[in-house]
């Protein structure tokens, strides 16, 4: 369920990246270009929450247990820390995140390796399925991207703590799952 409580803000998190871009437009130069990734990255992200909450079901978690849980303070701080950036410091800060989310994306020989430890059945893995499938692509197009934008030296440093950030929490809500 960790999962999901990631999954559920991406998309929220994009159109608030994307709101911030609109509004910085006039005096932003980078607020278009990015803008238009928000755009298209926001239907990328469309109904995987809903698909991962099909997952749990077929390993017996209601939906609305999933969607009742409380998050833990680590993956609050996680997605927090992106509103933070995003509302307060700049919006391109979250393609820091974006990067580390979608850039590892799951491998079908992880996914062969977590059907056999955990016995559950291959429904209960479409949401990894998807992102080994789809996330390829989302990266190299964000990769294409941040290549295209007239990012300064100021904005990569925004992208890199945010990835750093990104990393470090994710890790550590890991390791919580691992080690309760």
């Amino acid at each position: 369920m960790m999962q999901y409580a990631i999954i559920r803000a991406t998309v929220p998190l994009t159109e608030a990246a994307l709101a911030r871009s609109r509004m910085l437009q006039d005096a932003d130069p980078l607020a278009v270009p990015l803008a238009t990734y928000l755009e298209e990255h926001v239907v990328e992200e469309l109904h995987h929450d809903d698909v991962l909450l099909d997952d749990l079901e077929v390993v017996g978690v209601d939906r609305s247990t999933a969607l009742e849980r409380m998050p833990s303070p680590t993956v609050a701080a996680l997605v927090g820390s992106q509103y933070y950036w995003i509302l307060h410091y700049h919006p391109v800060a979250f393609l820091g995140y974006v990067a580390l989310m979608e850039g590892y994306p799951p491998t079908p020989e992880l996914i062969q390796t977590l059907q056999g430890t955990t016995g559950f059945p291959q429904e209960a893995f479409r949401t990894y399925v998807q992102h080994a499938e789809l996330d390829p692509g989302h990266r190299d197009r964000l990769d294409r991207t941040i290549d295209s934008l007239p990012l300064t030296a100021w904005h990569e440093s925004a992208v890199g703590v945010s990835a750093i950030a990104t990393a470090a929490y994710a890790t550590r809500a890991l390791e919580e799952l691992l080690d309760p």
